[in-house]
């Protein structure tokens, strides 16, 4: 199961070294307020509140990386100019290994200007020189990635067609990792994916990967032809193509295509969430996750890093915490009480009170839909306990339940008040509370608190039972008694 093996990497030493090469980028925020137009010109005038830096391109990566426990090491270009000595400065004060960044003598350091107004992006200025890096550059970077990649445990090259991962570069990238048996991942941005031959995966979105196929993509089949396309073309095991709003699909060799739903919340701004998603994909496959894990949690940060503004990154306490939160987001409502359980240890780990009631449920009228509303106000779970039809029958006598335990446990799933349904075959739910050990058990005020089943168990380990009003008048058997009463008339 994906959250206990994901817990296992967290409590473990191991943190990745991982190479990262391609083109740096320095990032530059103006926020502002925009609340009126320029009498120069149909212009916005922004006020300018605050100015700041990020890491940028595949230096985000190296970032996301090191957010993450890695241990990074970076090689990249930048100019002899003020933006670079700002970049590299921010490189080494992330804790990232920067001996393999060089400058270069005729070239800017790449930047990117972004302009925001009321957390809206309203322009980007762009400084570059995307020209390949010439040869002899090329040689000390190919010397420092040589010396290098025997340390790593993967290697991660995130192409901004910036002029660095030239064809000369990428295949001594490759070759080199290939020997000492390391896996390479690659983030695309050229049109020709032979440039990338021989690495392990290729991760573009859906936008690079139609301008690198001759075929229009309009159809599910046209993607699945278009990967089969490229996978050949480039011998990787695995390509992950990324889909925005319909999350991923991964393709592997021989294997059927996996769909990766989005679990994007909100989106504020999707900057560096292609930095993220290569970033969680390598630090997992570099920790021994398979592909589809690995995807799976790149899909999570990715959810996770859009609902941030900027260039953000995610931690492993974000991923973390999403994970046991999407335990608890299960679609089926109606468990078993080892899959309970779980869902219980993960909801308590993240400090959630959980809520206990029981009953048979049969012919759920309103005075149970507003005892369970007064019993969810009490914390943050509500687990509901419902008795078989065995027990119902041995309680209440012949003729009950009215409706077998699959209709009322699935009425009681609609109910939006209660979050688990769990069946038990007990005359009481002493076994079941001594399972679940509720922070609160609840019973209608019907009840004195020396009458309520569970009530030594809960106060024994220091939990407490609340007796809630009910409406009177309403009851199951008042309903049944009527309806045979007019029945017999």
């Amino acid at each position: 199961m994906m959250q206990k093996k994901f817990k296992l990497f967290l409590d473990s030493d191991h943190h990745p070294k991982v190479l990262v090469v391609g083109d740096l980028i320095l990032d530059e925020y103006i926020w502002g307020n925009v609340s009126r137009i320029s009498p120069e010109a149909p212009v916005p005038i922004l006020e300018s509140r605050s100015e700041n830096l990020a890491l940028g391109g595949a230096a985000n990566v190296a970032n996301n990386l090191v957010a993450l426990g890695c241990e990074v090491y970076l090689v990249g270009g930048i100019g002899q100019d003020e933006k670079g000595q700002k970049l590299i400065q921010l490189i080494r004060d992330r804790g990232i290994n920067s001996d393999g960044v060089y400058r270069f003598i005729h070239r800017p350091t790449t930047s990117k200007i972004r302009i925001l107004a009321n957390h809206q992006q309203i322009m980007r200025i762009d400084k570059e020189d995307n020209r390949p890096v010439p040869e002899k550059n090329e040689k000390n970077f190919i010397d420092h990635i040589n010396q290098i990649i025997p340390q790593m445990d993967g290697v991660i090259c995130s192409d901004y067609q910036k002029g660095l991962l030239t064809p000369r570069i990428l295949n001594a990238i490759i070759s080199r990792a290939q020997n000492f048996k390391k896996p390479v991942i690659v983030d695309p941005k050229s049109q020709d994916f032979s440039d990338y031959k021989g690495a392990t995966v290729i991760t573009p979105n859906l936008k690079e990967l139609q301008a690198a196929v001759p075929i229009k993509i309009t159809t599910d089949e046209d993607l699945e032809r278009a990967a089969e396309y490229l996978m050949s073309l480039t011998k990787a095991d695995c390509l992950l193509v990324t889909r925005g709003k319909e999350g991923m699909t991964l393709f592997q060799n021989q294997e059927k295509p996996v769909e990766i739903p989005t679990v994007a919340q909100e989106v504020f701004d999707v900057t560096g969430a292609g930095d993220t998603v290569i970033s969680v994909f390598g630090m997992s496959l570099f920790s021994q996750f398979d592909y589809q894990e690995s995807a799976s949690l790149a899909n999570m940060a990715a959810g996770i890093v859009v609902g941030k503004i900027g260039t953000a990154v995610v931690t492993l306490k974000e991923i973390n915490k999403f994970l046991q939160e999407e335990m608890m987001r299960t679609s089926n409502n109606i468990l078993d009480l080892s899959e309970l359980k779980q869902i219980i240890s993960h909801a308590k780990s993240n400090n959630k009170s959980i809520v206990f009631t029981n009953g048979c449920f049969d012919l759920i009228h309103g005075g149970h839909i507003e005892f369970l509303q007064r019993a969810k106000a009490l914390g943050d779970i509500l687990i509901v306990g419902m008795n078989s039809d065995d027990s119902v029958r041995t309680l209440k006598g012949e003729g009950r339940p009215i409706k077998n335990e699959t209709e009322r446990s699935s009425i009681l799933s609609a109910i939006k008040y209660v979050d688990y349904i769990t069946i038990f075959n007990e005359l009481t739910p002493e076994e079941l509370i001594r399972n679940i050990r509720p922070d609160i058990l609840v019973k209608g005020n019907d009840y004195t608190i020396e009458e309520v089943v569970g009530r030594d168990i809960v106060e024994g380990y220091g939990a407490r039972v609340e007796l809630v009003p009910i409406v009177e008048g309403l009851s199951t058997s008042n309903t049944v008694d009527k309806i045979r009463s007019n029945n017999e008339t």
